[in-house]
């Protein structure tokens, strides 16, 4: 029998987030940010911390460093009921860092990979498949380790009777190169927002990137911002509109929470409705407060919050 519902694969590291920035930044001169906060950062685990407030049972593989940033982070999951047995320290590289500085609804990162581009495929065992129904991959760009295999780790997933989802996020080098014709057909669920959509499948438009993969994708997520959600299956585009939060506090992790939302759902059979309502929920839910996970204390609380300011039961 399964530990988890959930395995969470994917890039660990803390996020500095720098507020109320004076301007923007240039060569040789300084600025100031007036707001800075030290959290849990990383798609992975915002996702894996978010989907265990869910009531879900969520367990976590990573690779940190032996530092003070891992003790952060492994606090950070263990608060959230996130299980931490399978992941992984070096005493050779440090853990990943991103530096967010916030502007109103966008935001620039610079990230510091570290130990979270070194996990390998063949760190992850089957023990550690078998241990869950579902298995989730983050940031492939970010993780040079396992984008060289991950056609063979989600097909490996496949063969051992688990369903399989993965949220792309923005690669840095900006080559988006992905073999999707070898990937999705192990993949259940494909997750990436729309500006991702477009650049790895290089087209300007969703349904042309649409046509391109139909051949061989199963259900696919696009995520879109206020605009929603739009899910792709077997020719039909369904789309839900967004939870719209008139006050922002900011958008960090939002597609992240989208992901735990929607996942929440499609493990347990819902409609697929259903969980395109309840990512967008759990997005709009994100914004409420600073941060990826700070929205999400319990259950009743995302609950009372979906009831009181958007109107939602989950």
């Amino acid at each position: 029998m399964a530990s988890f519902d959930v395995l969470v694969i994917g890039e660990l590291n803390v996020d500095i987030i720098l507020n109320d920035i004076q301007g923007f930044p240039e060569i040789g001169k300084e600025i100031r940010a007036d707001q800075l906060n030290l959290t849990l950062g990383s798609s992975s685990a915002i996702f894996a911390s978010n989907l265990s407030s869910l009531g879900v049972s969520v367990g976590m593989v990573g690779l940190l460093g032996n530092d003070s940033f891992a003790d952060t982070i492994k606090k950070s999951l263990l608060d959230k009921k996130v299980n931490i047995d399978f992941v992984m320290s070096s005493d050779r590289y440090s853990t990943g860092l991103t530096i967010v500085m916030n502007y109103g609804m966008d935001r620039a990162n610079v990230t510091f990979p570290g130990a979270m581009e070194r996990l390998m495929v063949e760190d992850i065992t089957d023990q550690m498949l078998l241990s869950c129904k579902h298995m989730h991959l983050s940031s492939i760009f970010l993780q040079k380790g396992i984008k060289k295999q991950a056609v063979q780790l989600f097909e490996r997933a496949k063969k051992l009777g688990i369903t399989t989802s993965m949220d792309p996020q923005w690669d840095p080098s900006e080559n988006w190169k992905l073999d999707l014709s070898s990937l999705l057909p192990h993949l259940d669920v494909w997750m990436p927002n729309e500006v991702e959509f477009k650049n790895i499948t290089s087209v300007p438009e969703l349904a042309e990137g649409l046509e391109k993969i139909k051949e061989y994708a199963n259900y696919v997520v696009i995520k879109d911002g206020i605009h929603g959600a739009h899910l792709w299956n077997q020719g039909n585009l369904t789309s839900k509109p967004a939870f719209l939060n008139s006050e922002v506090a900011d958008c960090i992790g939002a597609g992240d929470s989208f992901d735990a939302g929607f996942i929440s759902e499609f493990i347990k059979g819902s409609e697929l409705n259903r969980c395109l309502e309840v990512g967008n929920v759990m997005g709009a839910i994100n914004t409420l407060e600073p941060g990826g996970t700070t929205s999400f204390k319990n259950r009743e609380y995302i609950e009372k919050i979906a009831i009181e300011k958007f109107g939602f039961t989950l």
